[in-house]
């Protein structure tokens, strides 16, 4: 086995590592300076921001939805690192229209944007999973796994704090120059063609026959269902609070767009955290044991974050900067709680992903990721539209915290029954 740290300095794994980083950063970096524009400048009413936090989100994940299937299946069928730099590509396209949206203040512009990134990782996500089974050990898979998620959220956490502070007409070059890079990298991610097994694949285009059928054919199986089930509950909780956070922020909390993203930015380290300190405590060996747990933590977290925020005071129409609420003491213990939930969600959900590239066989596994993300993406989605809906009805954010805490409650007993079928 090949120790963690030093797979960084390999070839079949650093040119593929860098690539993904500055995909997930570049996501981040536009849609942090789409919403902190939106939510700072154009809108003006706290109704109408959650709403507009709430559709973005929706719209990022609906394509991973629809055109999962198809994603996985032509990962499986040709060169995964051909599509690689064909995603690239794209992205660059698609930056410049994000970019033109954010200049002139074009709301749906920025929206069709970030739908079309939306397209761009769903086609980028199987292939970043399937892909490690080919070029590491299998005993190096949960490792690879593992820094992955880490680099995803570090890079999370890197485009947050750059779209969240960079002016719009500074951010407009600085997205579409991220992606030339990440093209750049793409150039050295060793070749990844299909398995065997795989030759003959035929291509369903029909993206709603493809998707019941994948579902339906890697769901029936017990340790890949309860396994994606508890992966899924996991990203409908981050999609809830993913979309919460600028107006809990702003509303809820009282503070500015620097307060917003120091909130992310932590997360994001949380989460990174998490995901390395799950793999040393495993050693390498893909088991789900410490899940339950880890997301019964993250509920007790989110527990005590709803306490702090339904006791919060502040002064109205006075939104502090992150140094004035770093002064509060009542902040410490939102910063914990933000810690806490990310620390305890990295742990949780980093040993399923390997799970699900290491129990299948390798021609199989980026339609099995396939599969992962059509259920996670429609439990997002329907927690973005629920989450619309109930803020229309006027759930408030403190409500919104309670329904995670129940949600992560769920999550454990998910994880719980695949850790005492499988391990």
């Amino acid at each position: 086995m090949t120790g963690s740290f030093a797979l960084m300095k390999q070839r079949r794994f650093l040119p593929l590592f860098a690539t993904q980083f500055l995909n997930a950063f570049n996501d981040n970096f536009y849609k942090m300076t789409m919403v902190i524009l939106v939510t700072f400048t154009i809108y003006k009413d706290p109704e109408t921001e959650a709403w507009f936090n709430a559709l973005a989100g929706g719209l990022f994940i609906l394509p991973f939805f629809l055109f999962s299937a198809l994603a996985g299946q032509l990962a499986d069928s040709t060169d995964k690192t051909k599509m690689i730099r064909l995603i690239k590509t794209a992205e660059i396209a698609i930056m410049i229209v994000g970019s033109v949206g954010i200049w002139f203040h074009n709301v749906p512009l920025m929206l069709l944007g970030l739908f079309a990134m939306g397209v761009h990782s769903t086609f980028f996500g199987p292939i970043k999973y399937a892909i490690l089974p080919q070029h590491l050990k299998d005993d190096e898979v949960l490792a690879g796994t593992g820094w992955v998620e880490a680099g995803t959220y570090i890079a999370i956490l890197g485009g947050t704090i750059v779209g969240g502070l960079t002016p719009p007409h500074i951010a407009i070059p600085g997205i579409i120059t991220v992606a030339i890079i990440g093209r750049l990298t793409a150039n050295y991610v060793p070749s990844a063609p299909p398995e065997t097994e795989a030759n003959g694949l035929v291509i369903d285009f029909n993206v709603f026959r493809s998707s019941w059928r994948l579902v339906n054919s890697t769901m029936h199986i017990p340790r890949l269902f309860l396994a994606i089930v508890s992966i899924s509950f996991f990203w409908a909780i981050g999609a809830i609070l993913a979309a919460q956070f600028p107006p809990l922020v702003k509303n809820a909390l009282g503070g500015d767009n620097t307060v917003a993203t120091m909130f992310t930015a932590i997360f994001s380290v949380g989460v990174a955290i998490g995901s390395i300190v799950v793999n040393r405590l495993l050693r390498g060996h893909v088991s789900a044991r410490f899940s339950p747990g880890s997301v019964i933590v993250m509920g007790l977290f989110v527990l005590d974050l709803w306490w702090s925020v339904t006791h919060w005071v502040h002064a109205d129409g006075v939104l502090m900067n992150w140094r004035a609420f770093l002064s509060l003491t009542a902040g410490d213990r939102i910063i914990i709680d933000l810690l806490g939930i990310a620390i305890a969600g990295g742990m949780f959900v980093v040993p399923l992903y390997a799970f699900l590239t290491t129990t299948v066989a390798k021609s199989q596994t980026a339609r099995t990721i396939a599969a992962n993300n059509i259920v996670n993406s429609g439990f997002m989605v329907a927690a973005a539209l629920l989450l619309s809906v109930l803020i229309g009805m006027g759930l408030t954010i403190g409500d919104t915290l309670l329904m995670v805490a129940v949600m992560c409650l769920l999550s454990a007993v998910l994880a719980w029954k695949l850790h005492k079928a499988c391990d």
